[in-house]
């Protein structure tokens, strides 16, 4: 054991909005984390999207968040922090069904998140 707190976060819901992808995040999905000394809190997410045009395309993300333990108890008691205070990167993976979404399987997109008081924004960028 490497000392980390485990922990598990459901993921409910949520939208997608972007110019080759929108939709809604599906419930089921989780979060499975490890927060370790330092600041370190790595993440792995998996969970499914609906696009707008009915096709479910799962998502496997993972990555770190890394943050002072100020900033880490102000995230954990719910406060609104400046993601400018903290570094929190992913690289997600995608499986589309055949057809109008096989573009994602041929992407490396990085994420950027940021950590809001009741819930998680991640921009995802493509990497050309």
């Amino acid at each position: 054991m490497d000392g980390a707190r485990k922990r598990f976060i459901p993921i409910t819901g949520g939208t997608i909005t972007g110019p080759r992808l929108t939709g809604t995040v599906l419930p089921g999905g989780g979060d499975w984390q490890a927060i370790h000394a330092g600041g370190v809190t790595s993440v792995e997410a998996r969970y499914f999207l609906k696009a707008a045009d009915g096709a479910v395309i799962g998502i496997h993300n993972v990555g770190v968040r890394v943050a002072s333990p100020e900033v880490t108890d102000r995230i954990a008691r719910g406060e609104k922090v400046d993601p400018g205070s903290y570094y929190f990167r992913s690289a997600a993976s995608f499986d589309p069904p055949p057809g109008a979404h096989q573009w994602l399987r041929s992407k490396v997109l990085v994420g950027r998140g940021i950590r809001m008081p009741d819930h998680v924004v991640i921009d995802f960028y493509i990497v050309e």
